[in-house]
């Protein structure tokens, strides 16, 4: 079979590495959706970040390191990715929730693009950034929701 003579063992650890740092890296984010009991969060957030990577690689693979197509690839990642993250995103009344949630996919989605791209500083970099929003800026929204759901007080 030509699928087995082409196969690669350095090529194949390399991928798997990636696929795996990919996973890794938006696993914290995942949990943090999934503890907030959020619509997308520990499957989805490691899944969404190993397919951009996935995708990333198998661009490099078939279009070559430096081809102009790579922009036709990121620009379908980030429409395919905000079209899950969409599906986060609910209107209760006068509110929209699952913001945070579908923009934390899109990001991830980033992170995995990054890491297939080997820009291991930006994945990173990304990882903790978004891990760090959702984690302390969590009782600020809090706070920011009660003050707008106070009665209004008379002067």
């Amino acid at each position: 079979m030509e699928l087995f003579q082409t196969w690669n063992m350095d090529d194949a650890l390399s991928h798997l590495v990636g696929l795996v740092v990919a996973y890794l890296l938006a696993l914290p984010i995942g949990w943090n959706r999934e503890r907030e009991e959020r619509s997308a969060g520990l499957r989805t957030f490691p899944l969404v970040a190993m397919g951009a990577c996935g995708f990333v690689m198998i661009a490099i693979e078939v279009l070559g390191v430096s081809s102009d197509g790579h922009a036709r690839i990121l620009e379908g990642l980030m429409t395919g990715i905000g079209f899950i993250g969409g599906g986060a995103i609910l209107k209760q009344g006068d509110r929209a929730t699952g913001t945070a949630t579908a923009a934390s996919l899109w990001a991830t989605g980033a992170i995995g693009a990054a890491v297939g791209y080997g820009q291991l500083d930006i994945a990173v970099i990304l990882s903790v950034v978004v891990f760090l929003t959702l984690t302390l800026l969590a009782p600020l929204k809090k706070v920011a929701q009660d003050v707008a759901d106070a009665p209004p007080r008379d002067s």
